[in-house]
């Protein structure tokens, strides 16, 4: 839980790495092995919540704008916002920065991110809970397909 408020209150993955190393190898059951390996690397490439927020964040911005996405424009949006979710460092406010190149990928409006601006705040402190979640979820299951015996 403390991992999870954590996450939360810093939004960041990076700051919340060494409790996140530290619960799921003690409380999870899950080797140092696993965890040494698979948690920085989480945090620093698993971007779950992060890649969600970009998707949302320009369909939104171009309803905002009354300009319709088509298909093969809804597809770039998903690509480029898995590609940037990936290169967004693990750090506050770094989804923000980074939805710049969703939005330029399909031309749609920079000036959008005012829209998402005064409530992104509080928006990087899920997205950063999940990405946090996420690479927990990540560890134990590559730990229950190496074979170990979890205690969760």
């Amino acid at each position: 839980r403390e991992v999870l408020i954590t996450a939360f209150s810093t939004s960041s993955s990076s700051a919340t790495l060494p409790l996140t190393l530290d619960a799921v190898e003690n409380r999870s059951g899950v080797s140092n092995k696993v965890t040494s390996f698979t948690l920085p690397l989480g945090a620093t490439i698993n971007m779950d919540g992060t890649a969600l927020y970009e998707l949302v964040a320009a369909i939104f911005i171009a309803q905002a704008y009354g300009i319709e996405l088509t298909f093969g424009q809804q597809i770039i949006v998903v690509l480029t916002g898995l590609l940037a979710s990936i290169g967004a460092a693990g750090i506050p406010m770094a989804g923000l920065v980074m939805i710049s190149v969703v939005l330029t990928a399909v031309g749609l409006p920079l000036e959008g991110i005012g829209l998402i601006l005064s409530v992104d705040r509080i928006l990087d402190m899920f997205r950063t809970t999940v990405n946090v979640w996420s690479d927990s979820c990540g560890a134990v299951i590559i730990a229950k397909s190496e074979g170990e015996t979890l205690t969760i």
